[in-house]
């Protein structure tokens, strides 16, 4: 990657929505330049897509929580395989440590987190907590400087 691929994904991941006109404009490049830059860094994995950051709480979903999973009763894949289409599930990471899952969740209520938490509850032992604020979110990822 070069400058000015850095500096492509740098605006597009602070506005996804801006058109190859006005990429081009910015970084001064032609308009098939830019779409031939953008085509090549999906091709190589770089860019994974372009999607809507939907408000959790703007949509009712007012309550979000992170979910420790450790002690699994069930092999990792398994549980991995029943929690895949729970719709109160934003993320799942399978991680290091004594803790085998690190869950992120948004539901409508404490009853919706009662349920959620219930549902989890036969694969290992769950541990929630309830998210206050996220002072570090969507951050612009550039790569590290040599």
């Amino acid at each position: 990657m070069d400058k000015i691929d850095i500096s492509l994904i740098k605006w597009l991941q602070e506005d996804g929505r801006m058109t190859v006109s006005d990429l081009s404009k910015k970084l001064s490049l032609s308009r098939p330049s830019i779409s031939e830059r953008l085509l090549r860094l999906q091709e190589k994995g770089i860019i994974e897509g372009f999607n809507a950051r939907v408000s959790p709480a703007a949509i009712g979903r007012t309550v979000q929580l992170i979910i420790q999973v450790s002690e699994l009763k069930v092999s990792p894949q398994e549980f991995e395989r029943r929690i895949k289409d729970d719709e109160d599930i934003i993320e799942c990471h399978r991680v290091t440590g004594i803790v085998s899952h690190m869950i992120k969740a948004a539901v409508t209520s404490m009853d919706d987190l009662s349920k959620l938490v219930e549902r989890l509850l036969p694969y290992g032992n769950v541990n929630t907590s309830v998210i206050l604020s996220s002072p570090v979110l969507n951050r612009t990822l550039l790569p590290k400087r040599q």
